[in-house]
């Protein structure tokens, strides 16, 4: 088996966190009984998705407070929040409440970009500035100056019995370095390092060029794609070589999977495949394949990588559809065999988590 370029620092997985409609209890439980998996099995974060008018979790930052509050040690993200749907003052005020909740372990990563279906939603969202709300890198630029502690307004001291601040409160130390930017283009590579922001890589891209489409040569190079936007990123970062870079491709190991969960791994894979032929859309996306396989196919995939060779941490994908069962199999797997097999060691959680 080929050597990393370096090992695996960083373990971490992400989940979409479905619920059935008729009782969205039941799946947020989940998520967090799987998040608690995570931290006891050492992994060092978990993060989330954020899905609006689906039958996943819409609200992340209220999730992972209570997560905060069932874990002590492992750091908790967001994969990513889309911030048109967010005023970047409220969201700032929210992910510093969570921060400090959790004793310093949120990862906030955010997008850019307008609303999915925003013609549809668009009169619920924003229904007298529509037309005027911008969706551009602007919005991230002002909940990083706030979050950063820039003022928020020219008004602070006391009035009457109130004392007002002119920044926002909590102040959380340590978050501002740990926003992350979610992005698959040079564009948003270079704009997340210019502004000193951590780099949230995933099973997307965006294929720019008729090189990065194959180019008639062959076929799409999603991993040298995905290794021009790191080292992109790099480059404008002030941190450099040391910039803080995730992964987060859909890793399915199969160690300890029964026959039939082994069987329907390979059929989710499958049906995903075809649209990692060629770029998809008028964004001209491009998704990588699903991993699966055991955890030595897995991490010798892995490092004939060409971006992972280049990372030390990962969030891997948890797939949408599968059971509670499924996930507490690919997480175990994923912690004692696959992990190792990268050169990663577990995090080990000395004091049980609070008592619910």
């Amino acid at each position: 088996m080929p050597s990393p370029s370096r090992p695996l620092r960083k373990l971490g997985f992400l989940t979409i966190g479905l619920f059935d409609a008729a009782d969205p209890g039941r799946g947020h439980e989940s998520t967090l009984e799987i998040i608690e998996l995570g931290e006891r099995l050492g992994f060092d974060t978990a993060w989330v998705r954020h899905r609006h008018l689906q039958y996943g979790i819409s609200s992340p930052v209220a999730v992972l407070a209570a997560a905060s509050q069932r874990t002590r040690r492992i750091g908790l993200g967001t994969a990513v929040t889309p911030l048109g749907w967010e005023n970047p003052l409220r969201l700032a005020e929210d992910l510093a409440t969570v921060d400090v909740l959790s004793g310093g372990r949120l990862n906030p990563g955010v997008s850019v970009g307008p609303p999915m279906h925003y013609e549809q939603v668009k009169g619920a969202l924003y229904p007298d500035t529509a037309d005027a709300e911008d969706f551009g890198h602007e919005r991230v630029r002002r909940l990083l100056d706030l979050v950063r502690g820039k003022p928020a307004t020219d008004f602070s001291g006391v009035e009457g019995f109130e004392v007002f601040s002119d920044v926002v409160q909590p102040q959380s130390p340590g978050l501002g370095r740990r926003l992350w930017y979610g992005g698959g283009s040079l564009r948003s590579a270079r704009w997340a390092g210019e502004h000193g922001m951590n780099f949230l890589t995933s099973s997307v891209v965006k294929a720019e060029s008729a090189q990065d489409a194959g180019g008639g040569d062959g076929p799409p190079d999603f991993a040298g794609i995905q290794l021009s936007h790191i080292r992109e990123f790099r480059a404008h970062h002030p941190d450099g070589e040391a910039a803080r870079v995730s992964q987060g491709l859909v890793v399915i190991p199969t160690d300890s999977a029964s026959p039939e969960q082994r069987a329907r791994y390979a059929r989710y894979a499958e049906g995903r495949l075809p649209r990692t032929a060629t770029p998809q859309g008028p964004a001209r996306l491009l998704f990588a394949p699903d991993l699966v396989g055991t955890s030595a196919e897995l991490a010798e995939r892995l490092y004939a990588h060409a971006a992972f060779r280049e990372v030390d941490e990962v969030a891997f994908a948890l797939p949408f559809t599968f059971e509670h069962e499924d996930y507490v199999q690919i997480l175990t797997d994923m912690a004692e065999r696959l992990g190792p097999a990268l050169g990663w060691r577990p995090q080990v959680t000395t004091s049980p988590p609070p008592s619910r």
